[in-house]
Order: structure tokens, then sequence, then C-alpha cells
């Protein structure tokens, strides 16, 4: 996968002010970390949430752990602004705790060790290099401190890459990275002890014009740098919309499927291994 940072900090900019009207899938995922966040026995005093988005996830970490700091990074700076926004008196006195930031979680801004706790739920799918961010997670926490989160499969979209498929050989959807690799990448950071598990949620819609209008709401349209450039021409937009009506489901609706992978892990001492499949192993006869 291909991604621009550039492109992607502008696509969430500018999907911030209207991005909570359409996030279901995003505040759905989010709930499930949580849950998963829930059965860990921790009391975390600093911790760090990558790729904040509007602040929904810092707020309630802030209301979780009610004395801890939250530092809140997002890449597209728009989005920290409608964190900053977020208006009612219960998320006023909750955000007096947070500290937002743009920032690239490839290049943070922290020194070693500095939070007992990282989260980040739906973010780790526009990052490029996954080897660089699970080091860079991994130098800023604190031994023993917890990773958690939550990224997108391959299997995601699946019905609207199939369709695309039908009209031309472009690429028109994100690609997303196996559960296996991003477990791979987990392990090769240092990170210890850890579980790896995902589901599949579906949304459904009336037509898949209304899909598209979603993905472009929230800022999660095709931003890959190979995509086709161009306007979506009439021909293009029946084709697929034909494409797309074979998957309507018996009840009229038309599915969306997303893969949702969902990872934590404990960070040990020692300094991030090679490429695990490379990675020499001893084995006595």
């Amino acid at each position: 996968m291909s991604l621009s940072k550039t492109a992607i900090a502008h696509s969430f900019s500018s999907a911030a002010k209207g991005y909570d009207d359409s996030a279901f899938l995003q505040k759905e995922v989010a709930s499930r970390v949580f849950e998963r966040l829930g059965y860990m026995r921790i009391a975390p005093r600093n911790i760090l949430d990558v790729g904040c988005g509007t602040g929904s996830c810092s707020r309630q970490l802030a209301s979780t752990f009610g004395a801890s700091k939250v530092c809140a990074i997002d890449l597209a700076p728009g989005m920290i602004e409608q964190a900053k926004r977020a208006g009612g008196l219960k998320q006023k006195l909750s955000r007096s705790k947070i500290d937002y930031q743009v920032a690239d979680a490839d290049q943070l801004p922290f020194v070693d060790d500095s939070f007992e706790l990282v989260f980040s739920s739906l973010t780790l799918q526009w990052l490029p290099d996954l080897k660089q961010t699970f080091k860079e997670l991994h130098r800023v926490l604190k031994p023993g401190g917890l990773l958690i989160f939550s990224t997108l499969g391959p299997d995601t979209l699946s019905e609207l890459r199939q369709s695309w498929r039908a009209v031309d050989k472009g690429v028109h959807v994100n690609d997303f990275v196996d559960m296996h690799n991003v477990g791979d990448q987990v392990f090769n950071a240092s990170f210890e002890n850890t579980v790896m598990d995902r589901d599949v949620i579906t949304l459904t819609y009336e037509t898949m014009i209304g899909l598209m209008r979603d993905l472009k709401a929230i800022g999660a349209h095709n931003i890959q740098s190979e995509r086709s450039k161009g306007l979506l021409g009439k021909d293009k937009f029946n084709r697929l919309k034909a494409a797309y009506e074979k998957f309507r489901w018996q009840d009229g609706e038309l599915p969306a499927t997303y893969e949702i992978i969902y990872g934590h892990a404990w960070k040990r001492e020692g300094k991030p291994l090679p490429d695990y499949h490379t990675y020499p192993i001893k084995i006595k006869p």
C-alpha cells in the first residue's frame, strides 16, 4: 500500500467537521477496543491516544482513568482543531486533562518511556510503514506498558473492491495489511504476550452511493498514490453500480464488509528484531 501522509492529513482535515455524524463504524470499533481494555488490570498515569481524530476516545480514556493525563495526537490539523472545539460541559471538564497535538505516529514528539498505555483505534491502517510505527510506539512506552489497538484487515470493503474489478484495473479501494503480518511487526518491535484477533462488521445501505458518501464524509475514500485521479464518468459509475448490485441481500440491503483486527501487547526490554521471517532460530538437536 502506497500512501502519502500529506494526502491523509488533507483528507481527514477536510472531513473533520462532519466526521462524527458518519463515523458509525469507528464508534462501534472503539467500543470494542474499550471492552478489551476493561479486562486489563492497569492504572496508567500517562496515556497516549494515537490518531485521536475528533477526540471521542481521548475523552473516554480521560474519563475511564480519572487520575491520568492523556496526550492525543493526530496527523490531521483539522481533526485536532475539531477535538479542541468539542462542546458540552462534560467534554470540557475532561478536555482539561487532554493535551491535543498535531504529530506523526512514526516520529512522536515524546521522550523514551513516557507512557504506561498507548491506545489507537482505526488509525494504523493509514500508516505506510508498520515496522517503523510499532518501533516508535515501543520507544515511548515504559517497560511493562500496554499497547492496545484496532486496525482494518484486507477483507475490508471486499464488495466494493470486487465491483471495481468488473469495471477496470485501476486502484480504487485502499489495501490493508493481513492480521498475521501485523502481529509479526508487533513481535519484531520487541513487544511480548501479544494477542491478536479479528471480527467482521457489516454495514448496510440502500444504495451504493450512500456507502461512497459515508467513506468521503469520514475521509476514508481511496487515498492511495496509485489511485485513478480522473472523474468517475457516467458509464463507469453505471457499470460499478450494476456490479455492486450482485451483492444485494434478499431483504434489499447492500452490504459493506469491514474486517477489524484487534491487538494488544506489553513492552519488554530489548531492541527491535530483524524481520520475523528471516530471524535466525537455533534448534537444538
